[in-house]
């Protein structure tokens, strides 16, 4: 279907937030509602850590492909380290995705508690400086993220700071996307139809075009952020936890036009997980006469983590 052409997610500036909290929580919090998206600029990712970021991606994934799968592990449902092209695939679709992938997640110290739940992060041998680059962005991303939530409390009627318990030593992934180039004639999509699982995303790399949200009307709306923004949009763990009131609103990246298809594409989604004991239980404010309950059985992020992982094919039932 075409894209709608009067539809459009908004672009709103964190930098307001402080002067502005209230107002900064509204405009973001009914772009969610709206679109399940939202796009951000000011957000103080420090645009020199992302340069390199983008250079260390790129000199990665320009790696031989054995010296890439070094860094695969195999059962690991790609929760670290390296994962193949043609690996992934959205839950229901037929074909797999076009893309390969690196896992970055919290670094914990020695003896930790959430040890048992997030397994060390594999760091590869090259290219240089790359550890200290996504551990630095790693963080940055968490500090963005807590703040955007902290909006969306505010939004919701809770305290400002009703998510720092949930997220703190959450299991939140960086993951760096490459697209190689495809053939002309591919039948598919670079990357299917699909939800996330988390509670948001903070994805950069949007601006290179292909990727698309599934509207109301059930057109394809392209999300086309400025040089720099964050796009952001609802997982599905917080369109439970707010009963649907924010939703998880499908998207895909499709295939660039013929003269793009010999480029790559790059990205980079920041999914921002609460802790795995975290109880995603529907808050009393979501629900109503008119929108009662879709989950009085509540159940922990850990569980709900990996009932999805197993529906898209990263992990085996």
């Amino acid at each position: 279907m075409l894209n709608n052409p009067t539809a459009e997610v908004p672009l709103v500036s964190l930098k307001t937030a402080g002067a502005d909290p209230d107002g900064f929580a509204q405009a973001f919090g009914d772009s969610f509602r709206r679109f399940g998206f939202a796009m951000v600029s000011d957000h103080g990712i420090p645009s020199d850590l992302i340069a390199r970021a983008w250079e260390k991606t790129e000199a990665f994934f320009a790696l031989p492909e054995a010296e890439k799968r070094r860094y695969f592990v195999e059962g690991g449902g790609g929760q670290r380290g390296y994962t193949p092209f043609k690996t992934e695939i959205a839950k229901g679709a037929t074909h797999v995705d076009l893309k390969e992938f690196w896992h970055v997640g919290r670094e914990l110290p020695e003896g930790h508690p959430s040890a048992a739940d997030m397994p060390a992060n594999i760091w590869p041998d090259q290219p240089e400086g790359f550890r200290d680059t996504f551990t630095t962005l790693y963080d940055a991303f968490e500090a963005t993220g807590a703040r955007l939530l902290s909006a969306i409390a505010r939004y919701l009627s809770l305290e400002p700071n009703w998510f720092d318990s949930a997220i703190r030593d959450g299991n939140s992934i960086l993951r760096l996307l490459h697209y190689p180039p495809i053939a002309e004639d591919a039948p598919n999509v670079r990357a299917g139809a699909h939800e996330d699982i988390n509670l948001i995303t903070l994805l950069l790399g949007a601006e290179e075009a292909g990727l698309e949200l599934l509207d109301r009307d059930g057109r394809w709306l392209a999300v086309k952020p400025p040089e720099g923004a964050l796009v952001v949009n609802v997982g599905d763990m917080l369109q439970r936890l707010t009963n649907h009131v924010l939703p998880s609103t499908t998207h895909r990246v499709v295939n660039p036009p013929a003269e793009r298809r010999g480029h790559s594409r790059y990205s980079m989604p920041f999914f921002l997980h609460p802790a795995s004991d975290f109880l995603i239980k529907t808050l009393p404010s979501c629900e109503s006469a008119e929108n009662p309950n879709r989950y009085p059985e509540p159940i922990t992020a850990g569980d709900y983590l990996h009932e999805r992982l197993v529906e898209i094919g990263l992990i085996k039932a």
